[in-house]
């Protein structure tokens, strides 16, 4: 486990790396192909899937971007004795459609071990959360949360996390178009709102009208907003962030309240 520039957790813990959604945005696959060490495994698995039980010294990529359970980690959060918010795989998608089942087990398992922590997901596939809960396999515990990544309003988790009781969220980062949250058939217990990093010829900057949206929709179904620093680079009179859990019904009330009362007056 690592400290984390992400701003919204305290740490990130990588015992699975690598994925094949392909994003042009994608920052975790740049870092990966910058520590890439080119090696060769000896045995892969099926699928071109990589398992290592001890660290490999030269780079913690050894595969570069391709699926990798690095099993060696998996003691990490119980290791850490002080409570985090820890980002999982913040290098991967666990819950992509290639990921064996058993990895996954295997990572809840370990989180299980250290409930000291709180365990942050996200994934592009929020499919794979309805299957291993109808499988009994997802944890329920407070301290687990349940990211889909929702850049538009194509995104799979508009309209498949209805009725599953769990801890929820959202991450619109990058945001590259509008989304009418009330067209989704769940709603989230949090939102993400960032805008996208890097110098990609096609980078998309979000519009105040995009941000607006989505954050007066969130202010009247009483849904707390992070903003992150990327996106208040672009709008910096954004109001302060909220997090879920830090007395969730009277801060989130408030934060509301607040920032319904700013918009109007804007009106």
């Amino acid at each position: 486990m690592n400290k984390t520039k992400i701003d919204w957790a305290t740490m990130s813990w990588n015992p699975v790396t690598g994925c094949r959604h392909g994003c042009p945005y994608c920052y975790a696959r740049r870092t990966a192909r910058r520590f890439d060490a080119g090696c060769a495994d000896p045995a892969p698995l099926p699928g071109g899937l990589h398992v290592l039980t001890e660290k490999i010294k030269a780079t913690p990529y050894p595969y570069g971007f391709e699926p990798t359970m690095h099993r060696y980690r998996l003691n990490q959060p119980e290791r850490q004795e002080e409570p985090q918010t820890v980002f999982v795989c913040s290098m991967a998608d666990l819950f992509g459609r290639w990921v064996p089942t058993s990895w996954i087990v295997e990572v809840l398992d370990a989180c299980r071990r250290a409930p000291q922590h709180r365990y942050l997901f996200l994934t592009k596939n929020p499919a794979r959360y309805l299957e291993l809960d109808h499988m009994a396999l997802l944890p329920h515990e407070s301290n687990f949360w349940y990211g889909s990544t929702v850049a538009n309003e194509d995104a799979e988790a508009m309209y498949t996390m209805q009725g599953v009781a769990i801890n929820s969220f959202w991450s619109m980062e990058p945001l590259l178009g509008p989304v009418d949250m009330s067209k989704a058939e769940g709603l989230p217990q949090w939102v993400i709102l960032g805008a996208e990093t890097g110098n990609r010829r096609e980078k998309v900057v979000p519009r105040r009208e995009w941000v607006d949206q989505i954050v007066q929709f969130c202010a009247e179904n009483e849904i707390p907003v992070f903003f992150k620093d990327n996106l208040r680079a672009h709008f910096p009179d954004l109001p302060p962030s909220t997090f879920p859990w830090d007395d969730r019904e009277s801060k989130t009330a408030k934060w509301a309240a607040n920032f319904m009362g700013r918009f109007e007056r804007q009106v």
